[in-house]
């Protein structure tokens, strides 16, 4: 059992990850900022939620009647289903409709609305009633997708294995949405096109900062994260482990303020004589080999003056502004169709730069990514000033 309970975390580890408290406040704070109404008269569902493991459900809970909320729907997945099931044990939830014949094979749904079921005087989670689904509780389930269809908004930390799918079935709603997933993520070929449409954007908290988050008891941490978390306020609890995340992040289509804050720039000329990167100041700005572009390799060298297209790091993204900039591709690419790509590079031209850059045979795959002199650069967004600016 002791054998069964390790794999078990080793594979949770991936998907077990359950947010802080902090950080779900911290998030929906800054929507409610830009609009206090946000949540108001709005049906939300929590997908990936079981209210004894998570914060999402707890927390909406708490301020069902002061966001003004009509309906909240969270869903948990069967504990047979899950790489965590090994540690699910039935709690008060559970109460009185257990059904131990069903309980590690079907998902459950719990439901608050407007209804004091305690009589207690408040809405809360005291008034959540529960029960279960016919199926597992899998997000792709055609009895989650109608609550999804039913739902205005849909928030939760989805399982990162599942990030692509998760997000497609978002995208084939048209809801607004508020999920937690990897930085990287934005040049997957199923993220890059909504960024660049504008119909996803970076949340407004987390960003370039770590995320704390509770794993299973018995999930492989390594022990500098543990540290971290420690230090951040998390220590290792007897039910619960806590690990951090320096590459997560929010993605939402839920308008915030400080996707609207302009970048303070200055111009090629200022940033050639005062930026703060000696790589700016004394090798200036080169044109990529093969993209009709120019290399920036710092948000903030992005030159204020410059109208044509500018390779960015992804990190751009954290503070990008869709006033000030319009985002037109990505070097991320191996599509030879691309509108800025200006060179395709031959198998043999990939080969005789692996031998000339590494001096033994191999393939650079040239056409993967920008060059600037020969040399691919890193992961890079397309973008040019809004012709407003």
């Amino acid at each position: 059992m002791a054998n069964v309970n390790l794999v078990a975390a080793k594979r949770a580890k991936n998907d077990e990850f359950y947010t802080q408290w902090a950080d779900i406040e911290r998030e929906m704070n800054a929507y409610l900022e830009y609009d206090p109404d946000v949540f108001r008269g709005k049906t939300i569902l929590l997908p990936c939620d079981d209210p004894e493991w998570s914060n999402f459900t707890k927390f909406f809970a708490l301020h069902f009647v002061d966001f003004g909320l009509a309906k909240l729907i969270s869903t948990s997945y069967a504990p047979d289903s899950n790489p965590a099931g090994a540690y699910y044990k039935p709690t008060l939830f559970d109460m009185p409709q257990f059904d131990e014949t069903v309980d590690r094979v079907r998902g459950k749904v719990f439901v608050l609305e407007s209804k004091d079921i305690s009589h207690d005087g408040v809405i809360n989670i005291d008034d959540l009633q529960w029960s279960y689904l016919e199926g597992d509780g899998d997000f792709r389930s055609a009895e989650v997708t109608r609550l999804r269809d039913e739902a205005d908004i849909i928030i939760t930390n989805p399982p990162f294995s599942l990030f692509r799918e998760f997000l497609a079935w978002l995208a084939a709603s048209s809801k607004q949405f508020s999920i937690i997933g990897n930085s990287n993520s934005v040049t997957y070929v199923e993220v890059f096109p909504l960024i660049k449409q504008n119909r996803m954007w970076k949340g407004a908290t987390g960003n370039t900062t770590d995320m704390v988050f509770g794993v299973p008891k018995g999930s492989e941490v390594a022990a500098s994260d543990r540290e971290k978390a420690a230090r951040l306020g998390y220590p290792s609890s007897e039910t619960r482990d806590f690990t951090r995340l320096g590459n997560s992040c929010w993605f939402t289509n839920i308008e915030h303020g400080r996707r609207h804050e302009p970048l303070q720039l200055m111009t090629m000329a200022d940033n050639q004589r005062f930026s703060r990167h000696k790589e700016v100041r004394e090798i200036g700005y080169q044109h990529y080999d093969n993209y009709g572009a120019i290399e920036i390799p710092f948000t903030d060298a992005i030159p204020s003056d410059y109208d044509g297209v500018m390779g960015v790091p992804i990190t751009f993204l954290d503070r990008y502004n869709p006033d000030q900039f319009e985002i037109v591709g990505t070097t991320e690419s191996n599509d030879p169709t691309n509108a800025f790509r200006t060179r395709v590079y031959t198998s043999q031209e990939c080969r005789d730069a692996y031998l000339g850059r590494f001096g033994k045979p191999g393939v650079y795959d040239l056409n993967a990514s920008g060059v600037v002199g020969g040399a691919k650069v890193f992961k890079r967004i397309l973008i040019r000033r809004r012709a407003t600016q």
